[in-house]
């Protein structure tokens, strides 16, 4: 590829994961421009342009800088992607089409038929209408903050099936925002979201909790880049390879969050993991600790068990945005509800299960006054709601680490 410029450009790209994926396909020099409106044109009429994906706000407002347009990306009206051809003359495509079409495939989602309902009017808003229309859909509604159909009226729309989120509400560091109630959708089958961080979106986890099949927007993310690099070079890559790195982020991306009663070997377990995979280990006590001034003691003592919660649930949504770190949390983060989703939103919950009489109590102001037994039996189903695994920790450290870590790799690579 020479000297020549790879990249993508946009205005804020501090969340993009495009330059790992582009050098898994073997474009080192890919990297990232951030541009300001006034700068786009200057840096579209290069010399040494290669080739470029495109991403908010600026999917439309590179057309006209393009001698050529796709078909496909004229139709839709929306380019994310540029080569220069042979004269020297920018290019325009749309590899958005082919990654939300793989999406949707790959979580088994069929348009053909179906009242989709695509919330947001950008670039990728364009290209899902053009994908859904193109497979069959029955009826594509638009939804906007003042269109005809908006987020005050959208609930008359109670035939929808499909939703489809093209905004950046939910997306980090905003985790945790959503447009819609879902509930609100009788008839829905099924969710996309073409965010990738986090892993899991606040629209998603409803669609989870109401058993419908979804999906974000990381396959989606990774299939366009494959179909980029095609454009780039010219050469066949195999759609494999969307699946081998879709997996392979999932693994560097996600969390591994322990969770269990009070004295069960979070931490000791946690800095293990910590040095055996070089991830950063984040441990919630310490954060209270930290900006409280108090030692957990300290806070019970003059906070209360809810005050002490309520610093809990801070951290615990602060510390979940993360990626691709080892959270340890307290013995009693599962007494809230409302600690699942920060801290499933980008991590896999390992629940450490270890008899009760090898359960420390020094330090532990519930474990003090507690009875284990009745607490152990009052915070199961809690624990059981929460886990995506149970780990057997009444052995060694090394065993119980190496358990966790496989787990954690076919978690995030299937």
């Amino acid at each position: 590829m020479g000297d020549r410029i790879y990249g993508l450009i946009g205005e804020t790209l501090k969340h993009s994961w495009s330059v790992p994926i582009h050098r898994e396909l073997g474009c080192s020099t890919y990297r990232l421009y951030e541009l300001t409106p006034d700068r786009l044109g200057s840096f579209l009429t290069q010399q040494d342009i290669g080739g470029l994906n495109v991403t908010i706000p600026y999917k439309k407002a590179v057309i006209p800088y393009c001698t050529r347009i796709d078909p496909l990306a004229k139709e839709i009206g929306s380019v994310n992607t540029l080569v220069t051809d042979s004269s020297g003359s920018l290019c325009g495509y749309n590899t958005d089409a082919a990654g939300f079409s793989y999406l949707a495939r790959r979580a088994g989602i069929s348009f053909s038929g179906a009242n989709v309902l695509i919330l947001g009017t950008g670039g990728t808003s364009l290209t899902a209408r053009t994908v859904a229309s193109h497979e069959g859909a029955s009826r594509i509604v638009v939804v906007s903050r003042s269109g005809p159909v908006n987020y005050e009226n959208v609930y008359n729309e109670s035939e929808t099936d499909i939703v489809v989120n093209t905004t950046p509400v939910g997306m980090y560091p905003h985790s945790g925002e959503k447009l819609l109630d879902l509930r609100r959708f009788p008839n829905l089958k099924c969710v996309l979201d073409v965010i990738y961080n986090p892993n899991r979106t606040a629209l998603l986890a409803q669609a989870e909790e109401l058993g419908c099949p979804c999906s974000d927007g990381l396959p989606m993310l990774v299939a366009q880049a494959v179909e980029a690099e095609r454009i780039f070079t010219g050469r066949p890559i195999p759609d494999s390879e969307v699946e081998r790195i879709t997996g392979l982020l999932r693994t560097q991306t996600s969390n591994i969050v322990l969770i269990g009663m009070p004295g069960s070997g979070k931490t000791t377990v946690g800095l293990a993991l910590s040095e055996k995979t070089g991830r950063k280990a984040i441990d919630l006590d310490e954060l209270i600790e930290t900006e409280a001034g108090m030692t957990i003691p300290e806070i019970f003592e003059t906070e209360g068990e809810s005050g002490f919660r309520a610093r809990e649930t801070k951290a615990a949504t602060e510390a979940g945005k993360e990626s691709g770190v080892i959270i340890m949390a307290g013995g009693g983060i599962v007494t809230r509800a409302e600690n699942y989703y920060p801290l499933r939103q980008n991590g896999i919950l390992f629940q450490l299960d270890r008899a009760l009489d090898l359960l420390p109590k020094n330090g532990r102001p519930l474990s003090l006054k507690t009875d284990l037994k009745e607490m152990a039996a009052r915070r199961a189903p809690m624990y059981e709601a929460f886990r995506d695994e149970l780990i057997d920790n009444n052995g060694t450290v090394d065993a119980t680490v190496d358990t966790i870590w496989e787990d954690y790799l076919e978690h995030t690579r299937t």
